[in-house]
């Protein structure tokens, strides 16, 4: 994180977008249970995304749904999340829906379906690790959607998640596969959301093997995690987005993800001396 406040992170995202990479804004929180701290999240991303397009930024945002108040009511989510992919598109930007726990999967996923009758450039994250994933991507595809595929941080029961590193890899680069067969198409636009270069790699020679351009998928990492990587990506002629989180959850935030899942403690130490 480039601060706690907001201002912090649009002048980091500055920084970033002097380098030629592109940006994703998310403000930390979650399992919001109260509808009026559902509504200031709404209103905070309103004014967001004013701020992106008043200083030029190439800037999207990215939500949880809880922090819309989806344990409350999903219709009420549903309409927090349509009027922010509504000022998206009069912004110039695009709305993006986290992926949380196994538990919020086919809400989330129906949201996301819902929103993308009216609001075509929404994406959705979407989990490898989990066992389901293949036919979730397999319901979205005829739908021409937006996905960023990512690992997968939350501890989910090994009955439906992979355990091993290994085999989440091996259903991340197949699923990748599939999104870019169906980019190749104009089926999908597909986005790798990992820090895992020789993950990336792979990806990319397959794309260039079914003759994928690179301007047709984009790569997604966090801020501050492999920086030097992220700038190579971009002098290689990737799209890259770099994602800033912010806010003052940040502590709870982050000591429950390290808690349900220690072995992200590594990972961080690991990408940050990569």
């Amino acid at each position: 994180m480039p601060g706690e406040s907001p201002e912090d992170a649009l002048q980091a995202g500055t920084a970033i977008a002097a380098t030629g990479r592109g940006l994703l804004y998310t403000q930390l929180g979650e399992a919001i249970t109260n509808a009026r701290e559902a509504t200031a999240v709404r209103d905070h991303y309103l004014w967001l995304f004013d701020q992106v397009r008043a200083k030029g930024l190439p800037a999207q945002v990215s939500v949880k749904p809880t922090q819309l108040g989806l344990d409350l009511s999903i219709g009420d989510c549903e309409r927090h999340l349509l009027t922010l992919a509504a000022k998206a598109e009069q912004t110039g930007s695009a709305l993006w829906l986290d992926m949380e726990d196994s538990t919020y999967v086919d809400r989330s996923l129906d949201l996301y379906i819902n929103l993308l009758k009216t609001h075509p450039s929404t994406g959705i994250a979407m989990q490898a690790y989990l066992f389901r994933t293949p036919a979730d991507l397999t319901r979205l595809l005829p739908l021409n959607p937006v996905i960023r595929l990512v690992k997968g941080a939350y501890q989910e029961p090994h009955s439906i998640a992979y355990a091993k590193k290994s085999d989440t890899d091996r259903a991340y680069f197949q699923l990748a596969s599939q999104m870019l067969e169906a980019a190749r198409n104009n089926g999908c636009t597909p986005i790798f959301g990992t820090h895992d270069l020789g993950l990336i790699a792979r990806i990319a020679n397959h794309a260039a093997e079914i003759r994928v351009a690179k301007d047709n998928y984009q790569i997604h990492m966090l801020y501050g995690i492999r920086d030097a990587a992220q700038r190579q990506l971009v002098a290689d002629g990737h799209v890259v987005k770099t994602l800033v989180s912010y806010g003052s959850a940040w502590f709870r935030w982050y000591m429950r993800r390290l808690a349900e899942r220690p072995a992200n403690v590594l990972f961080v130490l690991k990408s940050l001396v990569a």
